[in-house]
This record gives C-alpha cells, sequence and structure tokens, in this order.
C-alpha cells in the first residue's frame, strides 16, 4: 500500500469484532515502531503489549470508561522514558522529546496498523497514575497513549480536514 493511501483509509475505530490479531501482525507491528525516530536515537520510549483481561479492563477505567479499551485483543501502551533524554538534552530532553520519541512510534503503529488491514484509536483521555497502577509501570516511566488494536467491527465515514490554506502559514 501506498503511504498516501495509508494515510487516508485510517479511521479511529472504537468497536472491535472478536477476532484475535495474529502474532505475526503483532511482531510486524512492533518492527515498524522500532524503527521510527527519536531524538538523538536516543530511544526514550517503551512499549506494553497488553492482552490480559483484567489489565485491559483496568486500562479502560483508567481512560475514563472507555469500554472499547478492554474490547480490542491488543492494547499497546506507550510511554516515555524522561531521563533517557534528560543525559543528554536536559529539563528540554525530560518533559519533551522523551514525549515526543513516544508520540512518533504511537503514529509508526497506527500507519502500521492500518497497513496490515486493522483497526486501532489514539486513547489519551486518562489518569496516568491509574494506567500506570493498572499494568505496573515503574515510576520512571510515564504513559503517553494507549493503542487499542483489532480488527474493525464498524467503518465510519471520513472526517472533515481543515483547508492547507487555514492551516499552513507561509513565512
Amino acid at each position: 500500500m501506498e503511504l498516501l493511501e495509508i494515510v487516508q483509509r485510517r479511521r479511529s475505530i472504537r468497536a472491535f469484532t472478536n477476532r484475535a490479531l495474529e502474532e505475526e501482525k503483532l511482531q510486524q507491528i512492533l518492527r515498524i515502531v522500532s524503527l521510527a525516530p527519536s531524538a538523538g536515537n536516543l530511544q526514550a520510549r517503551e512499549i506494553y503489549v497488553v492482552t490480559d483481561g483484567q489489565q485491559k479492563r483496568a486500562l479502560a477505567k483508567a481512560s475514563l470508561g472507555q469500554e472499547f479499551v478492554a474490547a480490542a485483543p491488543i492494547v499497546l501502551v506507550f510511554c516515555a522514558r524522561p531521563e533517557r533524554s534528560a543525559g543528554r538534552y536536559g529539563e528540554r530532553g525530560r518533559r519533551l522529546y522523551s514525549l515526543q520519541d513516544a508520540t512518533i512510534a504511537c503514529t509508526y503503529a497506527m500507519l502500521a496498523v492500518t497497513d496490515l488491514g486493522l483497526a486501532t484509536v489514539w486513547v489519551g483521555a486518562f489518569g496516568d497514575s491509574a494506567v500506570s497502577r493498572a499494568i505496573g509501570l515503574p515510576d520512571e516511566v510515564q504513559p503517553v497513549a494507549l493503542l487499542p488494536i483489532g480488527y474493525a467491527a464498524e467503518q465510519p465515514a471520513a472526517t472533515s480536514r481543515r483547508p492547507l490554506s487555514d492551516l499552513v502559514h507561509k513565512l
């Protein structure tokens, strides 16, 4: 699939079928995620693969009751590891670069998911400490995004986008 087609086909899916996710597809997503760029190539991010039903239910509760999180066969939890960036980049690395590392990796995962014929939605509405407790994150790891992954049980239409003339500013 061409990148433009992948980007155009991607939708935010909040309903999943009961079909299990093939291990080969998960491994392909994770390999692509590992190729995502990062500040100074420090890779100040961690990805937790959650398949346990109880942990997924706890993540759904932590994400303000978004039950579709628990319904997905797999949930990837993208986290920042601020101190990995802070050693080289100080406070800016701690506050920003590690967060960017995690979000870029999550975006790569979303595109890989779409390319493989799977579905997902970026979940950013959650309590950090509740997510940390749900999956036992170390104190030095900060959750940034949840990515429930599975086969789509819905096909929403494309959403509108701002026109480039409103979005892009040439100087």
